[in-house]
């Protein structure tokens, strides 16, 4: 695609300013050629090609394609989008801003760049068959990209709260704790904690609690995960202390750990406990077997007791007979000491933070719109180009830390460029003072020499359920 310089010929004179810390007067004049702010982008995109990203997105959309000659490809208007959100979008509007960057035009191979308005309409299109139909076979292929540790995944289970304004389907009043008694959605999230990559995602009301559906999510989940790709340990919050689930993960020999609530019996065990191992001045660890009232079996109990101190905030819940202390209790179908069991539970707390980088750097709650499943469809999409993020960092920076979406915005994808030609072939150059070549050559050949992990071929633990329908 090639950008011709255009010719005003009413040539506006030019301008002249002063600094703002004095010196000589500046020229203020403008260029014909394509410059873009975001230059970095290109090992991105090139990492895109090389796993075959767009072939696989024409393979899942569940729509005929456009037939009229002004439209744009399906493909082209997701594509916009997820570009938008990686260079910090924050709602549908601020895909507009992309419209004028002809260099990253040129750079992701589109002739147009879709308007706010194709975007929104593209998610609009979306039924909850046609969610499925995407998204279930485009998470399947990339998780198959995905390299794990040798001795599985942890996954997280969480829940959060998506602030809404309007009248949007699925809003709804319910667990708020930063506006209460405002309307909100409140998604469900498994993370693989080691990748980071977001295993699976449902949109729900907000007037659910965390466990709702949790079953049948758990069971997508792992209907999701490559056969050999194995989990060392599911860990969740009290929210999802439950029979149901409880039981399946017995039932499925997996590995969890999951924050007990604190029963009126459970508070009665710990008040009772004797032996305490002492880990040090504030705290001590026991275990119990206890039988939960109308559920079939005794399971394993681990109690953390952390004394009450003046300059440091206890973590966990005070119990008026014993003063002084807070404790803290999960169940488990582990064997090791509750020490380890107590260790392998605190690096849960990465769920946390994927979620503090979908809402603050990847702005997963400002796309909304009127209809549920168009505004999963959306969410989904925002997870879907995190996991693509953090593929890309493996491909890349292998054997590096982590960068959060806004750092590798801001580390990576931050470069001047200008498009121009050298004879016949259409040249991308990037700002020697945004790091040139000599920072981005690296990250193309790391991105061009991949190969794809492939896992052991083990035997899947189950077939893929039928689908679920997402409360709504």
């Amino acid at each position: 695609m090639r950008i011709n310089p255009t010719t005003d010929p009413h040539q506006t004179t030019p301008t002249h300013f002063s600094p703002l810390f004095g010196g000589a007067k500046l020229l203020l004049e403008e260029t014909p050629k394509a410059i873009t702010p975001f230059g970095g982008l290109a090992s991105f995109i090139a990492f895109l090609g090389q796993i075959g990203y767009v072939e696989q997105l024409e393979a899942a959309l569940p729509f005929p394609a456009p037939t009229s000659n002004n439209a744009i490809a399906l493909t082209h208007t997701f594509t916009a989008f997820m570009a938008s959100v990686v260079t910090g979008a924050r709602r549908f509007a601020h895909t507009q801003w992309l419209r004028a960057d002809h260099a990253l035009h040129a750079m992701l191979g589109m002739e147009r760049f879709p308007g706010d308005d194709t975007i929104r309409n593209f998610f609009l299109r979306f039924s909850q068959a046609q969610v499925q139909a995407f998204w279930r076979p485009l998470w399947k292929w990339s998780l198959g990209k995905l390299a794990g540790p040798a001795a599985g995944f942890h996954l997280d289970l969480d829940s959060t709260v998506l602030q809404r304004s309007g009248r949007q389907e699925g809003a709804a009043k319910g667990y708020n704790p930063s506006r209460p008694g405002r309307k909100s959605h409140h998604p469900l999230l498994a993370v693989l904690a080691e990748a980071p990559f977001i295993l699976h995602g449902w949109l729900r009301s907000g007037n659910t609690i965390a466990a709702s559906g949790a079953l049948a999510f758990m069971q997508e989940a792992l209907a999701l995960l490559p056969a050999g790709m194995k989990l060392q340990c599911v860990r969740a919050d009290s929210g999802f202390f439950e029979q149901a689930l409880v039981g399946f993960l017995e039932a499925r020999g997996l590995p969890y750990i999951i924050v007990a609530k604190m029963t009126y019996y459970l508070r009665r065990r710990c008040v009772g406990i004797k032996e305490w191992t002492v880990v040090d001045e504030n705290y001590a660890v026991a275990e119990l077997i206890h039988q939960i009232q109308g559920w079939p079996k005794a399971l394993r109990f681990v109690v953390v007791r952390e004394r009450v101190r003046e300059k440091k905030e206890a973590a966990g819940c005070k119990l008026i007979e014993v003063p002084g202390y807070t404790f803290r209790i999960w169940v488990t179908n582990r064997t090791d000491p509750p020490m380890e069991v107590w260790r392998a539970y605190n690096g849960r707390a990465c769920v946390e933070q994927r979620i503090e980088e979908l809402k603050a750097e990847l702005a997963v709650q400002g796309f909304c719109l009127q209809p549920f499943w168009a505004t999963e469809a959306a969410f989904l999409g925002v997870l879907f180009t995190f996991n693509l993020l953090s593929l890309y960092q493996q491909a890349s920076r292998p054997g590096k830390p982590y960068l959060q979406p806004g750092t590798l915005r801001t580390a990576v994808f931050l470069a001047g460029a200008v498009l121009g030609w050298t004879g016949k072939e259409m040249v991308v150059r990037l700002s020697a003072a945004w790091g040139g070549l000599k920072k981005h050559k690296p990250l193309m050949e790391s991105v061009l020499e991949r190969t794809n992990p492939i896992p052991p071929k083990l035997t899947p633990l189950e077939a893929p359920p039928p689908l679920a329908d997402c409360p709504t």
